[in-house]
């Protein structure tokens, strides 16, 4: 894919690839196929799956679980799942369709885009295993905290009404038979990128006017080690941009490399990824405005508080 993409912009338009413009137009065309392809995939796989679990079955087999387990266990698939924030929202809808309750899908939406493989690798390498499971459980700490916090405000009413309506519609038995279960996924795909795909371009359209004419040393100059509101800025800097944890890891080193504290990095890091702008105009889709905010007010707070602990024991 990223040939393709490659040839497109360099050889058939003729952009330089230093340029801009350039970059700007390469990642609107990348990530816009990317994310496009993962959500339909990430949609499909999980309505599949969903067929042969019904909304009544997995209410079962949560209420088996105290509730607070309940959060632990999201927060460990969060880790383990190597999901962008952009393809945790298919998974998300899945999640409120299934009957799982709103804190434990909000737990497992906030965790899996922060706390990956990657990133966890990366901080053993350049800092050691300590700074690795600081992170690993910090992330794990605001998607829990998070989670909790939502649950106890009882924010159901905020979800868009039609994810209900898709829970009350689904009548799968066991003995449906693979054609309809196949024919399910494939409507779910239908319907829900349908619904979302404008909002996708607008985001990272946004994305790649930031990643193109946003100056490589913004964030190093105004989010230095002098700046006591270094964290701030960080985060404010991250909420715009959209990537994994994979892209952002890069800028990360070459911040830390300019002085940028670890923390402020590792804030700057966690916004991105859980709380990027494009995931927000998704999430619009599915939920409503005041619950976006109430979302970005606990996991921004959280992601501040982690960053200058970080910054205080390094």
């Amino acid at each position: 894919m990223i040939n393709l993409i490659n040839y497109i912009v360099y050889d058939l338009m003729k952009l330089d690839p230093n340029s801009r413009l350039g970059g700007s137009v390469h990642f609107f065309l990348y990530d816009t196929l990317k994310i496009i392809i993962l959500l339909s995939v990430m949609i499909f796989l999980i309505s599949m799956v969903r067929s042969f679990f019904p909304a009544e079955k997995v209410k079962e087999t949560l209420n088996r679980f105290h509730s607070s387990v309940a959060y632990v266990i999201a927060a460990a698939l969060g880790v383990v799942s190597p999901f962008c924030s952009c393809s945790t929202v298919p998974i998300f809808i899945g999640f409120v369709e299934s009957g799982i309750p709103l804190g434990v899908t909000f737990t497992f939406l906030i965790t899996s885009p922060i706390v990956n493989e990657i990133a966890i690798g990366f901080l053993f390498l350049t800092f050691g295993l300590k700074i690795a499971v600081i992170y690993t459980l910090s992330g794990m700490f605001i998607g829990i905290i998070s989670g909790f916090l939502i649950s106890k405000l009882h924010l159901e009413h905020l979800v868009e009404e039609y994810i209900y309506e898709m829970q009350a519609q689904e009548n799968f038995i066991p003995e449906s038979s693979f054609k309809d279960r196949i024919d399910f996924s494939v409507g779910q795909v239908k319907d829900i990128v349908g619904r979302v795909w404008k909002f996708v371009i607008i985001g990272i359209s946004l994305g790649a006017l930031i990643h193109g004419f946003v100056p490589n040393n913004f964030l190093a100059e105004y989010a230095g080690p002098n700046n006591p509101f270094a964290v701030f800025v960080a985060v404010a800097a991250g909420i715009p941009m959209y990537s994994n944890a994979v892209g952002v890891i890069p800028i990360i080193e070459a911040l830390i490399s300019k002085g940028v504290g670890v923390g402020t990095g590792l804030a700057f890091m966690m916004s991105v990824v859980a709380l990027s702008l494009p995931e927000m105009i998704l999430l619009k889709q599915v939920i409503k405005p005041k619950l976006i905010a109430i979302f970005v007010a606990i996991t921004g707070t959280s992601i501040l508080m982690v960053g200058y602990l970080f910054n205080y024991i390094l």
